[in-house]
């Protein structure tokens, strides 16, 4: 469940990323209950105007965010986006503490606050594949899911303790005061070996990652129910706060709600760890759990029994999301990775700028409850629509099994989770292997009577040439009045010497003829 965690660069930016994390969830806790009960009067379309500001520009800036996470280094992208968040968010507290923030302060904010995490989302998401090995991808996106989980039990309480006793001013200046952990961890990683970006043109590779999701019927239907689920059923913020107020409760229990959802969201992202890969039926499976559980929190009659159906409403979601960011990540070609996962986000939050102010209007004019109806209706859609597909593009259907006869089993005509295990590759020319030669048998006999070559001297070489040079017939034989070699002058006779044969005998064959002594001065006496 923990195998990412044996990598020293992802345990550090894990526990900073933590830490951040439930900086965080403080700051959206309190930015949603100023909006609605500060600033406004209890307006949960103002709420659902924030959220859309706030998500807006992911959807807008899709092809520039995700080209910037492809082409840079991410280390850098985001150590420039968390100092960019840590000042927005000392700014915005700075402002509630001296009393001069204003609706349209928050506005601002949110959209200050949406730019920035446009380009940081895309880079955070991909950064962990720079950290771990493509086997621990999908466990690394689940623990990255725990961990934003673990974060969101502890940050909404603590926000809500915060907000009675200090103001919610000194949340957002808290938050700013967690962005340092995230920033240390960077800073710890500068020496990290990570694979550099590739240097992509500009020219068409802003709609790459479009032509390419176009091509994969199974991400289309992915990021249809991503859409559908983010758009009605992801907005917990307005269930919340409006549940909060229908049952008479303050800052306090609006807290302990989104810590209790954190508990099913923790529990869905730690199971989701447990798979070694993510899979589309259980994508498609949760989208249906997530619209039943929606269901019945409209139905609670007690904030109690509401808190306690919210943790079902926590694990549909989470294992939505986690099992689609698995199978986004795990299944895309690494070098357009941070384009689909860019267009991945967009579709997920970007969605909310739609349905935040329809779900708000709803609980503004019919009541909370009529929300909940309107997310589990989504829910439900979103999982026909994924069934539908496995039914009539991958030919899903119910045979028997195979040996037990009463216990029906799904088999598909394409496995609908088959680009998972197989991702697209580029050639390598591999030069074949030569064939290694075989040793002859051993044999004492062949070893005894093999003759064996030995070096020769070069000096014997070069009297051999000689002599064979004065047998040739064509070879000039130099006057005496010309220099002889140094080899030669050293063995020529004197006039006081008598001459001797001194020419090392030649190896001669069995077939050449016996040179003849005609033409050879006698010896001397």
């Amino acid at each position: 469940m923990f195998r990412s965690l044996a990598s020293a660069d992802y345990r550090i930016w894990f526990v900073g990323a933590l830490v951040s994390n439930i900086g965080a969830w403080m700051q959206a806790t309190a930015q949603n209950w100023v909006v609605l009960t500060e600033l406004t009067a209890n307006d949960a379309l103002a709420v659902g105007i924030t959220m859309a500001l706030q998500f807006a520009p992911q959807l807008l800036l899709v092809p520039i965010t995700g080209l910037i996470a492809d082409r840079f280094e991410r280390r850098r992208i985001l150590m420039v986006t968390q100092t960019c968040l840590m000042l927005l968010g000392l700014a915005l507290g700075l402002l509630l503490i001296f009393g001069h923030a204003q609706l349209w302060h928050l506005y601002g904010f949110a959209l200050a606050l949406g730019i920035v995490n446009a380009v940081d989302t895309p880079a955070r998401q991909t950064f962990v594949a720079d950290l771990v090995s493509g086997s621990d991808m999908s466990n690394a996106v689940a623990l990255n899911s725990a961990s934003f989980n673990a974060a969101r039990m502890i940050g909404p309480a603590v926000a809500g303790l915060l907000i009675v006793l200090v103001g919610s001013g000194w949340v957002f200046v808290i938050n700013a005061a967690t962005f340092l952990a995230v920033l240390v961890s960077l800073w710890l990683l500068r020496d990290m070996k990570v694979r550099r970006m590739p240097r992509v043109s500009s020219r068409g590779q802003f709609v790459a990652g479009f032509r390419y999701v176009a091509g994969r019927p199974d991400l289309v239907i992915v990021f249809v129910i991503v859409f559908i689920i983010g758009a009605f059923g992801m907005n917990f913020p307005i269930f919340s706060s409006t549940m909060a107020v229908e049952f008479g409760r303050g800052a306090g229990e609006y807290g302990l709600l989104n810590s209790i959802i954190a508990i099913g969201s923790l529990t869905g992202a730690l199971l989701a760890a447990r798979r070694e890969r993510a899979r589309m039926r259980v994508i498609i499976l949760a989208s249906g759990f997530f619209g039943v559980a929606a269901l019945l929190a409209a139905l609670m009659p007690t904030f109690w029994t509401f808190a306690a159906s919210t943790i079902l409403i926590g694990f549909g979601a989470v294992t939505i999301l986690t099992t689609a960011n698995g199978y986004v990540q795990t299944t895309t070609e690494p070098d357009l990775r941070g384009r689909v996962m860019a267009l991945y986000m967009a579709i997920l939050v970007g969605g909310t700028p739609i349905g935040a102010p329809i779900v708000g209007a709803v609980a503004a004019q019919w009541g909370p409850r009529w929300a909940l109806g309107v997310a589990a209706i989504a829910a439900g859609v979103a999982a026909l629509i994924g069934l539908g597909w496995l039914v009539f593009a991958r030919g899903m259907h119910l045979a028997r099994h195979p040996q037990v006869g009463w216990r029906p089993v799904l088999q598909f005509a394409d496995a609908p989770t088959a680009a998972i295990a197989v991702i697209p590759t580029r050639p390598v020319h591999v030069v074949p292997a030569q064939p290694r030669p075989v040793p002859e048998d051993f044999s004492e006999q062949v070893a005894l009577t093999s003759p064996i070559a030995l070096p020769r001297h070069p000096l014997a070489d070069r009297e051999a040439s000689t002599h064979d040079a004065t047998h040739d017939p064509t070879h000039h034989v130099p006057p005496h009045h010309e220099p002889l070699p140094p080899e030669v002058a050293h063995h020529a006779p004197s006039q006081h010497e008598p001459s001797r044969h001194v020419a090392a005998p030649r190896p001669r064959s069995s077939h050449e003829p016996r040179p003849s002594n005609a033409g050879c001065r006698p010896a001397a006496d």
